[in-house]
């Protein structure tokens, strides 16, 4: 069956049933007794650029040293605003169709979150960025709703950058919060993402800010954003939830990010296994572990305030190219500057591509994605990162779930992996 919608149905969670006015009571997954939790896809790669997703889009910079086209931001200083705009035309109207939607749907998604950077809404014309992605989002929007998915809102940059990373629209230092107008530009990017999801009923969340980072911005500033953000969206859009990502602070935490009074709220946490050494170490029995571990603990913390994890992938190596940053290698096979290879002759060749992979890699992958989708079903539910890419296939869900390694309807309590 296709997923049910939040234009006819409620977002669900484990807690219970997220109600939107008129909404009638959420659609039950094949094999599935209470309503569905959400198993969603992000739209990565559309909105804000990120050279590991669409490389294609970064070749002609390859062989420039030290470019310094390593982000969107890079990328239309490069251009000019004019050839800048040209091409992200082009790459809004291609990266995400209406096919891909109605795959996704045949493979009972059920949520996409999409993100968008700031610049996109609040924008500054001193800035390098261009505009034009609002008419495309909405489109993709009524592609949600004629699929039944529901939609999360997701700002996935803000001014200054709020954690230096690539997919904040500007790698490098962080800034935001520096200037005297980052929040207020800030709050009024969500005013707007607030406004497009009173016009599209299969908004049913909108997200204030993806992985500010403890480490460059405090902890208290974050918190106090937080609760501006909740007041700034809901007085627009009372029907949506709010998220907030848990700014990499450990679970203990996690209370303080979303205060308790922010009562119609989703805490975000993000789980990967290949960005730290000692994790991207582990054997495949130790990532199931791992992600068991993890689930744990987002349900632990999804009797106080509903939990998600908006982020993970079946990667367990770093190996796609540039996912660490343009013309940067990787910690697997000791390429990326300051790293140690996992083993001695571990090598990157095939990591990523699918065809090669042998029978055991392909029973790991499946297992690592049960223990995964299992694990988080404790929670709210899962969005897996990305939908697509161009070459990264252990980061691409449609030909994941096409080629079986993701199971199909995706019902990660349905699985035994982990042991409860």
């Amino acid at each position: 069956m296709l997923i049910k919608s939040l234009c006819t149905a409620a977002l669900s969670i484990a807690a219970g049933i997220f109600n939107i006015p008129g909404a009638t009571a959420a659609p039950v997954a094949p094999g599935e007794q209470t309503p569905e939790l959400i198993r969603g896809v992000n739209l990565g790669g559309l909105f804000v650029l990120e050279p590991w997703i669409t490389p294609s889009l970064f070749e002609e910079w390859v062989q420039v040293q030290n470019s310094t086209a390593v982000d969107e931001w890079g990328y239309c200083a490069a251009l000019g605003k004019a050839e800048c705009q040209t091409r992200l035309n082009r790459h809004w109207g291609s990266w995400v169709r209406e096919e891909d939607i109605a795959t996704l749907a045949s493979l009972h998604i059920n949520t996409l979150r999409i993100p968008i950077g700031y610049w996109a809404l609040a924008p500054n014309n001193a800035e390098p960025y261009v505009q034009g992605q609002v008419p495309y989002l909405k489109r993709v929007l009524g592609w949600a709703s004629q699929y039944r998915m529901r939609v999360i809102l997701d700002l996935h940059g803000a001014p200054g950058s709020q954690n230096g990373f690539d997919n904040s629209g500007r790698r490098g230092d962080i800034n935001w919060t520096k200037r005297p107008d980052d929040i207020q530009r800030t709050l009024d990017a969500l005013a707007a993402l607030a406004r497009i999801a009173n016009e599209h009923p299969s908004v049913v969340g909108v997200q204030a800010l993806n992985e500010p980072a403890n480490w460059g911005v405090p902890k208290a500033t974050i918190i106090r954003f937080y609760v501006q953000a909740y007041n700034t969206i809901k007085a627009i859009a009372p029907q949506v939830a709010v998220v907030f990502h848990d700014a990499f602070l450990p679970a203990a935490e996690w209370g303080d990010v979303v205060p308790a009074n922010l009562t119609d709220s989703i805490l975000d946490t993000h789980i990967y296994h290949v960005f730290v050494d000692d994790v991207i170490r582990l054997n495949g029995d130790q990532h199931v572990a791992k992600a068991c571990s993890d689930g744990q603990t987002i349900g632990n913390f999804n009797q106080r305030t509903r939990t998600i994890c908006g982020e993970f992938s079946l990667a367990n190596t770093d190996c796609a190219r540039w996912l660490n940053g343009f013309q940067k290698g990787a910690r697997w096979d000791g390429t990326l500057p300051g790293s140690k290879a996992v083993a001695e002759g571990a090598t990157c060749h095939n990591q990523e591509n699918m065809d090669a992979w042998s029978d055991k890699k392909r029973a790991f992958m499946k297992r690592f994605a049960m223990s995964q989708l299992q694990a988080y079903e404790k929670g709210t539910g899962w969005i897996f990162w990305n939908f697509k890419t161009e070459s990264a296939d252990a980061w691409n869900y449609i030909k994941l779930a096409q080629n079986g390694i993701i199971s199909t309807p995706p019902v990660g309590r349905s699985f035994s992996v982990c042991a409860s």
